[in-house]
């Protein structure tokens, strides 16, 4: 998939465009924020960067993320061991390093602005509770009810009632992190940021926002594909 800038597009435009290339531009000290109106060769040049270098971390950036539209029909056909790898893999892994990286992001959205914009600080508070809530989660699954899952054809009355009984909890974890979501787009006006927004504030609410929708495809796949083939 072809990217949708170039060297000539402007460091805070991509930032805009394609959110996560900002944990790029802080690992090699590029402004995005205040000094983000510039061109990315100029703003890699100045660091003596390899811009070409850049690019090609960046293409490979943008593909992990936008290279191809998940399709859920795909995986209403394949095995639940296909199935349980891919969630663990786009998913888990994927939410693992969101939350790594987004965090400090929020954390310091908070602490500049979150004397002028109280809301900040809920939001703050909500994705902390998120991020607790979301690692728990997908550590159980991963270390006890998937392994379960796939013993359920060979599995007794008893198991087969702890199983189904695990699947019930995953669910109401599943409906908190909603709420959870659900808060968070609230106080956040649907993600929109107010008009004296900085760089980093705006970038905050574009990955809350891109974290909602990898979590509402995450627990699609569960809800709606794979645990309706143990409860039925």
């Amino acid at each position: 998939m072809k990217m949708p800038f170039d060297q000539n597009s402007l460091v805070k435009d991509i930032v805009n465009i394609f959110p996560q290339s900002s944990d790029l531009f802080k690992k090699n000290r590029l402004d995005f924020c205040c000094g983000g109106n510039r061109p990315l060769a100029e703003a890699a040049g100045e660091q003596n960067l390899d811009v070409p270098a850049i690019l090609t971390e960046l293409e490979d950036l943008y593909k992990k993320h936008n290279g191809t539209a998940e399709n859920m029909e795909v995986w209403t056909e394949t095995d639940s061991a296909a199935l349980i790898d891919h969630i663990k893999h786009k998913y888990h892994r994927e939410l693992e390093e969101e939350l790594k990286m987004l965090s400090p992001y929020v954390t310091k959205v908070a602490k500049v602005h979150g004397d002028r914009h109280e809301e900040l600080l809920k939001v703050y508070e909500l994705f902390y509770e998120l991020k607790k809530e979301l690692l728990e989660h997908t550590g159980k699954e991963e270390a006890i009810v998937f392994p379960l899952l796939l013993q359920l054809d060979s599995a007794d009355e008893e198991q087969r009632s702890k199983i189904l009984s695990e699947i019930t909890e995953l669910e109401k974890e599943h409906d908190h992190a909603g709420s959870i979501l659900k808060e968070l787009r609230i106080i956040t006006s649907d993600f929109n940021p107010p008009m004296d927004a900085c760089g980093t504030y705006r970038l905050v609410y574009k990955r809350l926002e891109a974290l909602e929708s990898h979590t509402f495809m995450h627990v699609h796949l569960e809800n709606n594909i794979l645990f309706p083939r143990y409860i039925a």
